[in-house]
This record gives C-alpha cells, structure tokens and sequence, in this order.
C-alpha cells in the first residue's frame, strides 16, 4: 500500500500512513499528479517527516502518504510536476533543504529555517522581504517598473516587479513575506488558548473560511458529530462571507475599468452582507461564532426572519447592479479577452477556487469533499472556459447567484427544525499520534488545514494552505503579454491574500 484513504474532516492514526522510500514517495506524486489528481498539501515537520495530501476526481476519498526528507539536498520534482513549485521552496525555507533542480528556487516568507536557522541558500544574518534577486530581461527597449510593498489607500502590503517592452509586460514577478507572523510556528504544541484566534485572522477576510477548517481538522481528532443546526449556521455564515466579498470585487472591477455605477452600489452592498454575518452573530467578520464542536449561540426565530427579508432585499439590488456591468459594452470590452490563464496552465500550478473555475476546472471542496450541510445540500457549481478577466468575473457572479439559493434553503430549514443544542462539548485532550485534515471552500477557494499530533496529543505539525498559496502565480501569469495599465483589472479579478500567503 502506498496510501491511505482519508476523507475531509476525518483522522486516522499515524501508523496507518504508509512511510515510502523517498524516491518512491516522490514518483507516486509526478505520476498521481501527472494522472487525476492534484496536490492538496506537501510539507516537512519534526525530524524531517514529509506529508502529501492528494485529492483526486472519483469521489469524496483524499490520499496520504510520508516519507523522510533526505538532508541537505534532494531532487525536485517540480520540472516533472509543476504545482509541487512553491511547496517545495517552502521546505528549502522552512527546513533547509534544498530542491536541486528546482527552476525557480526563491524565497517564499524570507525567514530562517526552523530547525537550524540557516535555510537552503545559508542565510544567517538579517532577512528582509524583496531582497532577492528579481528575474530581468535584457534590451535596449526593456525598461523595468517596480511597485510596492507600499501602495495607495488600505491595502496590505507585497512587491510587483515588471519586465516590461513599452506598455507590454514580458513578466511579472510577485514578492511576499512582509506579513508574516510565524503563524504556524506559533501552533505546535497547542492547542492553545490562542489557537482559535490565529486561525480567525490567517486571512482577515476569510474568518470563516479558516475557523471551519480548523474544526474540522480537531472535530476529526476527536470523532465529534457536530449538531445538524450548528451546521446549517456555520454554511449561512460561510456563504454570507462569500457573498460579502464576490460583491466587492465585482464591484471593484467596475471600478478598475471607470465604471462608477457598479462601484458604487456594489460598495454599500458589500457593507449590507457584512451587516447580515452581524444580524447572525454580532460580528461583520463572524469572529467567535465557530468552535470546536459547532457554534457558540443559536439563532433565535426573530432573527432568521430579519435575516431572511435582508437576504431577498439585498440579493435583488446585487443583481440590479452587477447586470449594470453586464449590459454595459465597453465594460465587457475591457473585460473579455484580458488576462487569460488557459486551462493547461491552471492544471499545471494547482489553481483553486473562482481562478480555477473561470479556466474550465470544475473543482469545489463543498461538492468533491463536502463538509457539514454541503453533504446534503447540492451547491450549483460557476465555471467558464476562457480564463479571462471576465470569466472569472462571470464565475463570481455565478456563486453569488448560487450562495443566494443556499441562503434561501438554509434559513428556511433552520426556521423549521426544533431548538436544541448547537454544539457538543470538546475534549481538551487529542489523541496521540493521528492525522487529521479539514478542508473548505472559502471565497477564494479550497483551504487545507493539515494536523498532526506527537505522542502526547499536541501539535507536532500544524499546516496551513490559503488558496492564495495555489493562485498567486496564475496572476502572474495573467499578466503576461498584457498592458500593464491592465495589472489593477488583473490583480482584482484574482484579489489574492498577502497575509494568508505569508502566514
């Protein structure tokens, strides 16, 4: 056997993960990813013990499988399996290991290395982000344009530098890391008092998103069956941050291409869904609403009905407002034909979420790994084909429309099922060496939560993996013979996470 079965949400224990031989493990992984799957997770914890998760396309089953990472070098499989690209440089970073053969092997957060505080290129002394050497092409009519980390307005920060022909970008390389907290670091040994907390701010806008995962990862550990009302809660605030944010950005588009009405009424929209996340648990972002075991508090009959007349009356001036821009001409023209990322090019980096679907992959954790309600309820999956700024803004709108009709049949449920509990209590205590995997669709797609106990039931490995980690390089090359006054309508059709990368 040189897997094991595993299903989101679930544990099992350590000695039921086959342990390959190195080069075995690797080419189980060019040929899996070559064939029906992708690469969901690759990582190193303690003593060099390497993890991947493989998520394929016959059904709800995720493959796991370890090895032991040989020191100090090894060979990439990147060449051969281009999506492994950024998870190997992490293990470069984080471990000091080094990928030879890698392509393209830079620094991911510029930090030192947790075991010995030197990573794969020997770095000791101080370590800024963006201090690298940026790829350059050479003539007499390239110019180079950088900008960043600092931008205009609110905005976190990270590092574009252009290669650029007149207005045309040759290439665009992304530099990250100045957000980072050593947030998973910061989770071995726990849980901790504070570990809820971490996963609610991995990515600010994704409060959700996150804190599902991570229940689902420690409700796997401990065989808790979450209340079917917990649940249902849970999906109405997880599709409400959807909705919040598809919002905004379409809005934003609007904006990038001079077109005020959408802008401005998406704006004050975006505002009325994060309103309704507050109508459900007193906070815009949904923080302290989900713990381990279900939610914190019910809703009550009152609210789902206020909930239910804002849900109507919001979904209704949304559509208004985003058909403005699809009746609009010279909207479209900008849109359509912008920013291509074909499918071949989405399969080979692993491309997750509204990018992924925008590029024909049909791929959503809520219908191929169903968590909690999804398993029950069919969520009407956005896809187009051409990759486009406007394909991805179509999809946007597309899980808009679907997130309303979940909405609608949610709250409709939760209004008739009986009060009774909205979560079962949690042990503090985790089972010794386990693995456990918790996964959701967030608005910007798939999110990993991997974990792994040691012999005392604490973190050994805590593994995070924002859909940003996936999609930053697809923005990058979106912009790839494009103008680059067509980096904004780009970058917002992507709206990628700083902090959920850097992590």
């Amino acid at each position: 056997m040189t897997t094991a079965a595993l299903t989101n949400g679930s544990a099992i224990p350590l000695s039921a993960v086959p342990r390959l031989p190195f080069d075995q493990f690797q080419d189980h992984l060019v040929e899996a990813c070559g064939g029906d799957h992708r690469l969901v997770c690759l990582c190193v914890g303690r003593g060099l013990e390497g993890y991947a998760v493989l998520a394929g396309t016959g059904g709800p089953a995720l493959e796991v499988l370890r090895t032991t990472f040989p020191e100090p070098d090894f060979p990439s499989i990147t060449p051969e399996c281009p999506e492994a690209h950024l998870f190997e440089r992490e293990i470069a970073e984080q471990r000091g290991l080094k990928p030879l053969g890698h392509p393209w092997l830079k620094p991911v957060r510029y930090h030192r290395a947790y075991n010995t505080g030197r990573d794969a290129w020997g770095r000791t002394g101080p370590i800024l982000p963006g201090v690298t050497p940026f790829f350059r092409v050479e003539g007499s009519q390239v110019h180079e344009v950088a900008v960043g980390p600092v931008h205009a307005g609110v905005i976190e920060p990270g590092h574009f530098r252009f290669q650029c022909n007149g207005e045309t970008v040759f290439n665009l390389e992304i530099a990250l890391g100045y957000q980072h907290r050593g947030l998973e670091a910061a989770l071995l040994c726990g849980p901790h008092r504070t570990t809820l907390k971490h996963m609610e701010t991995a990515s600010g806008d994704t409060t959700i998103g996150h804190a599902w995962a991570h229940c689902l990862a420690v409700e796997g550990l401990l065989d808790l069956q979450v209340p079917l009302r917990a649940g249902l809660i849970r999906a109405v605030a997880l599709e409400l941050e959807r909705l919040a944010n598809h919002t905004g950005d379409l809005g934003a588009i609007a904006g990038d291409v001079g077109f005020l009405p959408t802008l401005s009424y998406c704006g004050r929209l975006r505002g009325d869904w994060l309103n309704m996340t507050a109508v459900l648990c007193g906070s815009r972002l949904g923080r302290d609403l989900l713990k381990p075991g279900g939610v914190r508090f019910d809703v009550d009959t009152d609210r789902l009905a206020d909930l239910r007349a804002r849900l109507e009356a919001t979904a209704a001036d949304t559509a208004n407002a985003v058909e403005l821009m699809w009746n609009t001409p010279s909207v479209l023209a900008r849109l359509e034909g912008t920013g291509r990322v074909i499918r071949a090019q989405a399969e080979n980096l692993g491309l997750v979420g509204p990018a992924a679907r925008a590029s024909g992959l049909r791929q959503d954790v809520r219908h191929d790994h169903p968590f909690g309600p999804y398993a029950e309820a069919e969520i009407t999956l956005g896809h187009e084909d051409l990759g486009d700024v406007a394909a991805r803004a179509r999809v946007r709108w597309q899980e808009i429309q679907a997130s309303v009709e979940f909405l609608r049949w949610a709250l409709d449920v939760l209004r008739t099922l009986p009060e009774g509990p909205v979560a079962v209590p949690a042990p503090r205590a985790l089972p010794p060496n386990h693995l456990a995997l918790g996964m959701t669709e967030g608005w910007r797609g798939e999110i990993a939560h991997l974990a792994v106990t040691d012999d005392h039931g604490r973190f050994s490995l805590y593994k995070l993996v924002d859909p940003s980690f996936h999609n930053w390089t697809g923005l990058a090359l979106a912009l790839r013979g494009e103008e680059i006054s067509d980096f904004p309508l780009c970058n917002k059709s992507f709206n990628l996470s700083y902090c959920g990368f850097d992590l």
